[in-house]
């Protein structure tokens, strides 16, 4: 699944497609998150994401509201921005990021009562490891 090229590695921040419900408000904030931090973002507004989960590999216990790809990756639910970039940089051999379910405290999810939370790298074998903690 992952491309070479990396729009990241030449200095440019990779087009991310991100696909999600129509009437999802925090999903909206997520991409304004990613728009602050330099990304390019096409949403595409849909009934039902799973399918995009299911052809995508998403491990089902990491699943959240919204999956974007991004150079080869999957990107699912509130990853921040800055573990998106130094995924691009990085290059590990992993499918994608993820942060399950909708931390608040997460880019999107702001609010009172912010919660430590994890990014989550996984491949297309199904493992899972930690790739980041956000602290409030």
């Amino acid at each position: 699944m992952l491309l070479g090229g990396s729009a990241a590695r030449s200095g440019e921040r990779a087009e991310v497609t991100v696909y999600k419900s129509p009437t999802c408000s925090c999903c909206d904030k997520w991409i304004s998150h990613l728009e602050r931090n330099g990304f390019s973002v096409v949403a595409h507004e849909m009934k039902d994401v799973a399918p995009v989960k299911q052809k995508n590999g998403l491990p089902a216990p990491l699943a959240s509201c919204h999956t974007a790809l991004v150079d080869g990756y999957v990107v699912e639910g509130h990853v921040p921005a800055s573990d998106i970039a130094r995924l691009l940089e990085s290059r590990p051999p992993v499918a994608g990021l993820a942060v399950p379910g909708m931390p608040i405290g997460s880019p999107g999810m702001e609010g009172p009562n912010p919660v430590t939370y994890r990014v989550y790298s996984f491949d297309a074998q199904g493992r899972i490891e930690t790739f980041a903690t956000h602290a409030p």
